[in-house]
């Protein structure tokens, strides 16, 4: 199995190409600094990542500004903390301050020369919009959660993807997804039959941070640390012929 045998990269991009959780912690301070006692950061993503999948489970049409302003409420009773429902909103506008990861720009850059590069992410498209931006608007296609009306894990989202890429002349086996989730990414990717590359950016720290525990942890094909290792990978690969 080469990389270089797949036409498209489809990415998830908050967690792999975008440090939503850097921007989760930031966007969170008005309420974690009310805390006497402030939780751990993975305690936070860890809360941060039940009350994200259980509003998106059960209100799956809500837009994803609308679920993080939710998240925030949510937070701030599990804590017994004082937030406005403008507080909430502010976070759920936050996502345009989220940074990119220092090489996610210049690896796409790259593998734009090499592959279609698409979007398959939980968001929505106002916020996503500013997320492209900082990567340089490298994608091909974006298919969001604003457009799908549900989010990942939910394979409707994946049935969605390969319906409009067949559209493009991109088929299944032409795919490889490209995600550091395996809750919302490398599970369903296993089910839909599709190759997929882990790029483990939390491979020095414990748990799923800002992701729910996937159970049964899925496979994968490619495990990187960082898309650096993906297109020194690539770069091996061609230069080997």
């Amino acid at each position: 199995m080469r990389l270089r045998n797949y036409k498209a990269l489809t990415f998830d991009v908050y967690g792999t190409l975008i440090d939503w959780e850097s921007g989760m912690i930031a966007g969170l301070k008005p309420l974690t600094d009310q805390m006497d006692v402030e939780p751990s950061r993975d305690a936070v993503l860890e809360a941060h990542a039940f009350y994200e999948s259980t509003c998106q489970r059960y209100t799956p049409g809500k837009e994803y500004q609308a679920v993080l302003a939710t998240v925030y409420k949510r937070l701030a009773e599990e804590w017994g903390l004082d937030a406005t429902w403008e507080e909430a909103q502010v976070y759920g506008h936050s996502v345009e301050h989220w940074p990119a990861f220092p090489d996610s720009a210049e690896a796409l850059a790259y593998l734009k020369d090499h592959f279609k590069l698409i979007v398959l992410s939980n968001v929505d498209n106002h916020s996503f919009a500013h997320s492209d931006a900082k990567l340089g608007y490298p994608f091909h296609a974006t298919y969001v959660a604003g457009d799908i009306g549900s989010y990942k894990p939910d394979p409707r989202n994946f049935d969605y993807m390969l319906e409009h890429l067949g559209r493009l002349g991109i088929e299944a086996g032409d795919i490889l997804h490209t995600a550091e989730s395996m809750f919302h990414d490398h599970g369903p990717a296993n089910r839909h039959g599709l190759a997929n590359c882990w790029i483990y950016r939390r491979h020095d720290k414990e748990g799923f941070g800002a992701t729910m525990n996937p159970g049964e942890m899925p496979r994968y094909d490619f495990m990187f640390h960082s898309m650096v290792d993906l297109v020194e990978a690539h770069k091996a690969e061609m230069a080997g012929g």
